[in-house]
C-alpha cells in the first residue's frame, strides 16, 4: 500500500478547526489542496499529519500552536499616528493589509482605531491558537 512521503506531490481534503470547534477552514465543496510533503508549503504540524497516509485513508490530527502559526507575539502590535497613513485608505478594524518591512511584505491586521491612531496587528489571524485537522488523503501524484 502506497504511502503519503517526503518529497511527493500530494492531494489532501481537509478540515480545521479551533478547540470550541468552530472551523475556520475547510477544502470541503472545492478542490483538494495540492502541495509538496515537506516542502514547507503548508504549517510543519499539517505536513506531519499527512506524511504516512495511505491514499484514501483519513486522520484526525491535533497541531499545537508551535506547528502551526507560532505563538502570539505582542511585540508584532504597533499603533501608527493616522498622520503617517495615506490620506486615501479608509481603515477599518478587521480589515487585512500588506505592507512592506525590511524584512519583505508582511501581512498585518487593524485591530483598532482611535482619533489619532491605528492598531496594527502582524499576528497571524491563528497564531497563538492550537488547531485540529480532519485529513483525507485523496491523490499521491506521480513525479
Amino acid at each position: 500500500m502506497t504511502q503519503a512521503a517526503a518529497g511527493q506531490k500530494v492531494r489532501v481534503h481537509y478540515t480545521g478547526k479551533l478547540d470550541d470547534g468552530t472551523v475556520f477552514d475547510s477544502s470541503s465543496g472545492s478542490d483538494p489542496l495540492t502541495f509538496t510533503l515537506g516542502s514547507g508549503e503548508v504549517i510543519p504540524g499539517f505536513d506531519k499529519g499527512v506524511l504516512g497516509l495511505a491514499l484514501n485513508e483519513s486522520r484526525t490530527v491535533k497541531i499545537p500552536c508551535a506547528e502551526a502559526y507560532g505563538p502570539y507575539q505582542a511585540e508584532m502590535v504597533v499603533e501608527v499616528p493616522k498622520t503617517e497613513i495615506p490620506a486615501h485608505l479608509a481603515l477599518k478594524p478587521g480589515q487585512r493589509l500588506q505592507l512592506k518591512s525590511p524584512q519583505g511584505m508582511l501581512a498585518v491586521t487593524v485591530t483598532g482605531e482611535t482619533d489619532a491612531t491605528i492598531t496594527l496587528d502582524g499576528n497571524h489571524p491563528l497564531a497563538g491558537k492550537d488547531l485540529t485537522f480532519d485529513l483525507h488523503l485523496v491523490e499521491i501524484l506521480p513525479a
